[in-house]
């Protein structure tokens, strides 16, 4: 199995736990979180260090995967990022064993894909992204870079969705629709 380190501690973290653990490629090492977090576990995995210690673990070997939540904006998760690529380190793609993504998807570096979500054909997701909880991307989506793609949120085909967005809980954008950079979608909305 590979190694993997988890960056960030909290509520996102122990969700990303779950399905790393379901799709059983890698053996997660520990978490970086802030200083005064380390020594402190998050479900059965220990916080081992900060940010700080990214190029140690890369030196190591390690793959990354940022398990920071990411709803107001994608700054901090997108400047994790840049620091694991400015270490030399490489980064984990998870895909539950419970989700769908079809063979004639892509799915980008660093992005996660959780329970029950589901991908269809020609769609493209950009790195660093989260695909949540029963979130469903429709065929030929196109998902930038940064972007967090909320649990149970509907893309219907054809759907832009510009780096850095967050698209909320339940929401549904309709066919064709464009989603501008940094976009901020709320829960429930309807898009079209």
């Amino acid at each position: 199995m590979k190694k993997l380190i988890l960056i960030g501690g909290g509520g996102h973290c122990k969700s990303c736990i779950d399905v790393v653990e379901s799709e059983g490629k890698y053996s997660i090492e520990g978490i970086l979180d802030t200083e005064d977090k380390v020594g402190g576990k998050v479900l059965d995995f220990e916080i081992i260090g900060t940010d700080d210690d990214i190029e140690k673990f890369a030196k190591q070997g390690c793959e990354f995967l940022i398990t920071l939540g990411q709803i107001k904006s994608a700054e901090l998760r997108k400047k994790l990022y840049e620091k694991v690529k400015i270490a030399g380190g490489k980064f984990a793609t998870v895909v539950s064993p419970d989700a769908y993504v079809s063979k004639y998807a892509s799915t980008g570096a660093g992005t996660i894909i959780m329970n029950g979500a589901f991908v269809n054909a020609g769609t493209k997701i950009g790195n660093n992204c989260i695909i949540n909880t029963k979130a469903v991307i429709e065929h030929d989506c196109k998902i930038g870079d940064n972007c967090h793609i909320a649990i149970g949120a509907v893309l219907a085909g054809e759907v832009t969705v510009e780096q850095e967005s967050f698209i909320g809980a339940n929401a549904t954008v309709v066919q064709g629709v464009t989603i501008p950079q940094k976009s901020f979608i709320k829960a429930g909305s309807l898009i079209k």
